[in-house]
């Protein structure tokens, strides 16, 4: 799956033993209080299975970056990754995106780079994939309360940027994903607008963190998980990082992102994990770990506060949730 020389490898649990489990829970946190929150968690049915069909990826070692890998964490089974999925363009149903986003192509694909840019990039498929792949173990905390650890395959974004090189007058990326409504026949009822959009401040982009992932376990993204490349920012809630990515756009100003079009009162601009901003219809202090029974403490900027801190210091993370 990743080179010999491949220092991450033992932080990865088999496929295979992934493959064999046969069910997970969903977190439902409600509001109230934390104990009343841990009471009102229901389990789910489990997901269909769902193989590892991509095409290998080659992987290199990375010298780890501080905080990077989710230390003593076992990352989830692949069956949980890639049966549990948010994308509303496909369904709203969690358990069902992975059978309807096999209608999804992506090929041809193109990712354009544009904006505040002195040079605009129009790539291919081949293209990004040909960025020198790094694996990287991130935990993921969705808003909703659950939270997985992933194995994630891509190359640093600051790396895409730097091709195009930013103005001066750059201070945004913006992001758009692919939409096609015959594809996505179901995302009419999604109940938000399409196609997604999401934005980052320059900085936050640039971080050593902040991923473009083309892959999982070592082989291309599955459909449901953003194939063929897609936006993931760790300290960040899940809906924050943008799947099937087409467009990225740099500004000199706060770009426009769906969640907080759609309902700005509960998703604000910035959707750093914080456990001490309750959403406004559930608390934020405890999640569940997709394929665990108990509740753990939620991170500040899901475990990742050495390395993120910095970029919000002065800044009031109430208001600028």
């Amino acid at each position: 799956m990743d080179g010999p020389s491949d220092p991450l490898s033992p932080e990865i649990t088999p496929e295979e033993t992934f493959l064999n489990r046969r069910f997970f829970l969903k977190a439902g946190i409600w509001a109230g209080s934390t104990l009343a929150t841990a009471g009102l968690y229901q389990t789910f049915k489990p997901a269909p299975a769902v193989k590892n069909t991509g095409r290998e990826i080659g992987t290199v070692a990375e010298p780890p970056l501080p905080g990077a890998i989710a230390v003593g964490e076992t990352p989830n089974r692949f069956e949980d990754i890639a049966g549990y999925n948010n994308f509303y363009e496909f369904s709203t149903n969690k358990s069902a995106v992975a059978s309807r986003a096999q209608s999804l192509q992506t090929t041809p694909w193109t990712l354009q780079v544009g904006g505040l840019v002195e040079h605009p990039l129009s790539l291919s498929l081949e293209d990004i994939l040909g960025f020198e792949a790094v694996q990287r173990i991130y935990r993921f905390r969705c808003v909703e309360g659950w939270s997985m650890v992933i194995p994630w395959v891509g190359f640093p974004l600051a790396k895409l940027l730097s091709l195009a090189v930013p103005t001066d007058q750059a201070t945004h990326v913006a992001f758009e994903s692919y939409y096609d409504r015959q594809q996505m026949p179901h995302s009419l009822f999604a109940g938000i607008a399409f196609p997604y959009l999401e934005g980052l401040r320059l900085d936050e982009a640039l971080h050593p963190l902040t991923l473009m992932a083309t892959g999982l376990y070592g082989k291309t993204l599955p459909n449901q998980n953003g194939a063929p490349v897609r936006l993931v920012v760790p300290w960040k809630y899940g809906f924050k990082s943008i799947k099937s990515v087409v467009k990225i756009t740099l500004t000199d100003h706060q770009p426009t992102t769906t969640w907080n079009r759609a309902n700005a009162r509960e998703y604000g601009f910035y959707s750093n994990v914080n456990p001490t901003v309750n959403h406004p219809r559930w608390s934020q202090a405890y999640e569940r770990r997709i394929g665990e029974t108990d509740l753990r403490p939620t991170l500040m900027f899901n475990g990742y506060a050495d390395q993120v801190a910095h970029l919000y210091t002065g800044m009031n993370l109430r208001q600028n949730f």
